[in-house]
This record gives structure tokens, sequence and C-alpha cells, in this order.
């Protein structure tokens, strides 16, 4: 028996479900991570794994806004990232 392929509705209403599932997890205990060498008055990225290879996301100057990403999300991202696809470009001097 063949599988019928995900219409591009089924695909929409699939990622909805995941992000609403993720978002209603309770992360109370999470642990968070930030990079090696940071110094804790700086600012920084803290990340917390998630179950199911998600992860989320804070910045440390303000903890309570926090991003979650599915494991797919966050693989796209971190192998953007290694890619350089998300490098600035430096700035002009004027």
């Amino acid at each position: 028996m063949a599988e019928t392929a995900e219409t591009e509705e089924d695909v929409k209403a699939r990622k909805e479900r995941e992000r609403d599932e993720l978002y209603a997890l309770d992360i109370s205990g999470v642990e968070w991570e930030c990079a090696p060498g940071t110094e804790q008055h700086e600012e920084r990225v803290e990340i917390a794994r998630l179950p199911g290879g998600a992860v989320a996301m804070r910045s440390s100057l303000e903890p309570e806004t926090v991003l979650r990403y599915t494991e797919a999300e966050w693989r796209a991202f971190v192998l953007g990232a290694r890619d350089g696809e998300f490098d600035l470009e430096p700035a002009a001097e004027g």
C-alpha cells in the first residue's frame, strides 16, 4: 500500500500541532545552559534541551521571554549558522 504525500494544508496543521504541544510543555524545571566562557553579568543566549530533541532558547537579560524550537527547526538553524547563512555583512563606514 502506497503512502500518500502530505498536502500543504496537512503540513501546516501538523506544524501548528507540534508548536502548540511544544509551548504547552511545563519547562519550569529545565536546566539552562550557555556557551562556555561567558560571565554571569554578560548578556548571553541560554538554551535548554526539551523532550523529543526540542530546544528552548532565551536571553539572560529577558529570561521570561522563551522561544521554543522543534528538533527539525533547531537542526535547520544550527546547520544554517554553521554554513554562515546568518552572518551579518560588515557595517559600511560612513
